[in-house]
């Protein structure tokens, strides 16, 4: 294993999860009317969506020249913006109050099935629940249990 001592004291802060999706007008209303986000920016083919202190910033996956390329077993992905992207993407968001948040997003339609009975506990220490957005990319909502720290 490389060693590590050569490790800039950067300083690192929070993630922005990037998430791909197929209509960016649609999935920012998705966004907005079901999961309650805001969004201060939006163009054609990238939007920064917030909602209390989480960030998330959705891209376009809309390149449907993937369709008709003679090389597509040789390069399946060429511009990064395929369309067979969208949905492809998770992302984790702490929440302060994941209860109240399940019990808010419960009605909207949008739980991941696994999540349809509730909130549940993992073995790493967190409480949870996941949900889908417009295009299928995965956003699970969770809280760290007290105690001991875990991995996760």
């Amino acid at each position: 294993m490389p060693s590590l001592t050569g490790r800039a004291a950067a300083g690192m802060h929070k993630t922005i999860p990037a998430l791909p999706v197929r209509d960016m007008v649609a999935a920012v209303a998705h966004y907005r009317d079901r999961f309650g986000f805001e969004a201060p920016h939006v163009a054609d083919d990238f939007a920064v969506l917030v909602r209390d202190e989480a960030v998330l910033h959705l891209w376009a996956a809309i390149d449907e020249g993937w369709r008709s390329r003679e090389d597509l077993t040789a390069r399946p992905i060429c511009s990064g913006a395929e369309s067979f992207l969208a949905g492809t993407g998770s992302c984790r968001i702490e929440a302060a109050d994941v209860d109240a948040l399940f019990r808010e997003l419960q009605p909207r339609g949008v739980l991941h099935g696994s999540s349809k009975a509730g909130v549940h506990p993992t073995e790493f220490g967190t409480r949870e629940f996941a949900t889908v957005d417009l295009d299928g990319n995965l956003l699970t909502f969770f809280h760290r249990e007290p105690g001991p720290p875990r991995p996760g």
